[in-house]
């Protein structure tokens, strides 16, 4: 029994060492694991492209030729083969020619259709990217306030402790050893509320880069981002969105099927080669013919489907001035953002939390010389918390905003 909790001891021993020992887990290498990690989001996208270039090779080669076998004029009184001059045995064979240029812009259009794929999983690998980000930031905010919570706390004891010596001098009521208690309760619960964002946040975060990656520390500083472009480089960015180019692709293919729409104006044609055997010596017949289409009323079908194919093109690049509009309305979105966000941080760094700390110095001071209140003591050191929480919370707002930035501008910071 002994070696056993013995062996489990230092089972538990050498795991702890082992996930000390791991580097911290910054955001930039949180990405690349995501982005390496071979998510099915993104490999559907690659496979649904590779496809989709088989079909382009296939959908530009001919029909495959028909061969016909038949026997005909066959005596059926005597079954002689020879019988009759007019019976045969005939082997033929056909390939079809499509319309003008058709299998061109067929192989075209799947093409276009195989470049929006790769588009689209361009598009997915940032959405990971922001995802990653953003819940790696969201796990910072957690962790940072989970230290500042506890730091607080430790705080609320040591007051604790200050009005506990002071009540058993006679100086004050039992009411601020209760009010020490509550608070110390609150902030347990608040510590408890903090733990299951924690959770949340690393399970969301093993999604991305793997439960093994997830468990490391994170980095203990928030990553420094380059010199923002002004909105207007920006703005022009956004034509090259992966979401733009995937329904740029889709135009381009939308304009093979006007290609392939006209092409049904010209006419078809099928060509036949058949070789007669007969017997009695007599000679054999050889045919040779053409078949072809005549597109002579096109009103209702020819017509229609070029202008069927003009309207589908012109929908799919309204879709593009409305995603276009979108993402800059996202864009300034995210501007106006960052703009209030650097302006409260500067506020709260330069004099919002300076100022809670000095009247959280200034309260405990007339505490201990009977000029305040305990209840006064303890609301401007919770006012300092709620302070640094919120710096905090600003620092990781806009860094997420940043990171939302990269999204519009399609880049993954990799």
């Amino acid at each position: 029994m002994f070696r056993i909790i013995l062996a489990a001891l230092t089972f538990i021993s050498a795991t702890s060492t082992t996930i000390a020992a791991q580097p911290d887990l910054t955001m930039e290498e949180a990405v690349a694991i995501a982005l390496s990690a071979g998510d099915p989001s993104v490999r559907q996208f690659e496979e649904k492209s590779l496809a989709l270039e088989d079909r382009a090779v296939a959908d530009t080669q001919l029909p495959d030729p028909k061969v016909k076998l038949s026997a005909t004029n066959f005596p059926v009184d005597t079954f002689r083969f020879g019988q009759e001059p007019m019976t045969q045995a005939q082997v033929s064979l056909q390939q079809a020619i499509p319309r003008g240029k058709t299998l061109h812009y067929r192989g075209e259009r799947r093409e276009a259709e195989a470049e929006a794929q790769r588009a689209l999983q361009k598009l997915q690998e940032t959405q990971i990217a922001l995802d990653t980000k953003t819940t790696w930031l969201e796990l910072y905010y957690w962790r940072g306030a989970q230290g500042k919570v506890s730091e607080s706390r430790q705080a609320v004891h040591e007051l604790s402790d200050i009005a506990r010596s002071i009540f058993s001098t006679g100086r004050r009521s039992a009411q601020d050893v209760l009010r020490a208690d509550l608070e110390l309760t609150v902030l347990d619960d608040r510590l408890v509320e903090i733990e299951r964002q924690i959770d949340i946040n690393r399970a969301n975060l093993a999604r991305l880069v793997g439960p093994d990656a997830s468990l490391r520390p994170l980095a203990k500083i928030l990553p420094t981002h380059a010199k923002m472009l002004d909105r207007a480089t920006l703005r022009d960015r956004l034509v090259h969105h992966p979401s733009v180019d995937a329904i740029d692709s889709e135009i381009d293919a939308r304009k093979s099927d006007i290609d392939i729409a006209r092409q049904q104006y010209k006419p078809g044609f099928t060509f036949n080669g058949g070789y007669g055997i007969r017997g009695g010596s007599r000679p054999d017949f050889a045919t040779v013919g053409v078949t072809f289409d005549v597109p002579i009323f096109t009103g209702k079908k020819q017509d229609r489907n070029v202008s069927a194919a003009r309207r589908e093109r012109s929908s799919v690049e309204m879709k593009r001035k409305a995603r276009l509009l979108e993402l800059d309305r996202q864009l300034a979105g995210a501007y106006a953002d960052q703009a209030r966000l650097e302006q409260r941080i500067t506020l709260y760094e330069k004099s919002v939390l300076a100022r809670a700390n000095e009247t959280t110095q200034a309260t405990l001071t007339a505490y201990q010389n009977d000029l305040s209140d305990f209840a006064e003591l303890v609301r401007a050191r919770l006012a300092e918390l709620d302070t640094e929480l919120t710096l905090l919370r600003l620092r990781v707002n806009r860094a997420q905003i940043m990171a939302r930035i990269d999204y519009l501008a399609g880049e993954n910071n990799e």
